[in-house]
């Protein structure tokens, strides 16, 4: 049996989990979420997180500014790894928080929850750079989002999701009989849950430019509220600089919760603190937040010097523990691999990108 305390003691310092007790983690987080409806129902007050993208320093800031769980009870939206540099530490402390405290936080499927996405944006290389060219790893946790339940209905009026609404779906009934226990197909009512996005110069539906799940208009979000009998939509899944935003008058809002996304983008990110479902101006808030300093230092580490921190550098590989070491390896290889291509003096506040993956 796994001491999950110990887990966490180490998760928050960092520090990498062998494959053995992965393993365990992993088969356990399993034998928990397939307990869980493709419809999860909670009550408020709730959290609600947007993408993370394996910036684990500002996951940590999250839980410094919101409450360290069980205090907060915290609903993620998806999107837990690729991008950032540090997929695995924040996708195991998520389970490991998830096991300890099983209705104190949820883990919706956000679209890089998925075997095809992690292989080509980041977190494959990841896990077999960490843990010594090995994939096991990366298979173990890919194994677990098959089982992440799809969307949280608040208060039965708020609905969440990670990305958007599907033609597929006129009711939460059409959400419920779906078979989530697989890769994400390319097409269909689970794909559409995960990949769409709102549109306001639109009203119905139109083929998504991402390549995958659709872009929706106004006229679909009201007939969605309006036939489910909900208030709003809340979803993730699109880059906001000022790390929220809301869609016709707050019917659809946007959360987005990783900080100077890609360690270049130079956006805020904000967590919803939702505190009843009355609609009143003092039933919710953005926390809104900036990069975390360890964030911040990475952004100078590889941006400021194109490599890795200079100190680094100065010391002898031999003197370096096996952890730093891989760690280190992990530094120069993902970042020279995955941000290739980037100018070293390329300004910090990028244009808002609308649909990144």
């Amino acid at each position: 049996m796994v001491d999950l305390d110990q887990c966490l003691e180490q998760s928050y310092e960092g520090k990498l989990l062998s494959e053995i007790v992965v393993e365990q983690l992993c088969f356990s987080f399993k034998e928990l979420l397939i307990k869980d409806p493709n419809v999860l129902h909670m009550k408020t007050p709730v959290t609600v997180v947007g993408d993370i993208h394996g910036q684990f320093y500002d996951l940590l800031e999250i839980f410094k500014i919101g409450g360290t769980p069980p205090q907060t009870n915290y609903l993620f939206l998806g999107d837990y790894v690729d991008r950032g540099f540090h997929s695995v530490e924040t996708i195991i402390i998520l389970i490991i928080l998830k096991l300890k405290y099983p209705s104190r936080i949820h883990l919706i499927r956000g679209n890089h929850e998925s075997r095809q996405i992690t292989l080509n944006y980041g977190f494959y290389t990841e896990c077999l750079t960490k843990y010594g060219g090995s994939s096991r790893v990366w298979e173990l946790i890919t194994d677990t989002f098959d089982y992440l339940i799809l969307s949280v209905i608040i208060d039965d009026s708020i609905f969440c999701i990670h990305g958007g609404l599907s033609p597929n779906i006129q009711s939460i009934e059409s959400i419920k009989v779906i078979d989530r226990y697989k890769e994400i197909p390319h097409e269909g009512p689970m794909a559409d849950l995960v990949w769409s996005d709102p549109d306001i110069e639109l009203l119905n539906f139109q083929i998504s430019s991402r390549g995958a799940g659709y872009q929706f208009g106004l006229n679909v979000v009201n007939k969605f509220l309006s036939e489910n009998k909900f208030d709003k939509i809340i979803r993730a899944h699109q880059l906001c600089n000022e790390g929220y935003q809301l869609h016709w008058g707050g019917k659809v809002v946007t959360v987005w919760s990783a900080p100077n996304y890609c360690y270049r983008c130079g956006n805020m990110a904000s967590i919803m603190e939702i505190f009843d479902s009355f609609n009143g101006p003092e039933s919710s808030r953005f926390n809104i937040f900036d990069a975390s300093p360890s964030s911040n230092q990475e952004y100078l580490k590889f941006i400021g010097s194109g490599t890795v921190d200079p100190s680094n550098h100065q010391q002898d590989p031999e003197e370096l523990d096996e952890e730093s070491q891989k760690r280190k390896e992990f530094d120069d290889q993902f970042f020279n691999e995955y941000f290739n291509g980037i100018p070293k003096e390329l300004d910090r506040k990028a244009p808002q990108v609308e649909y990144f993956l």
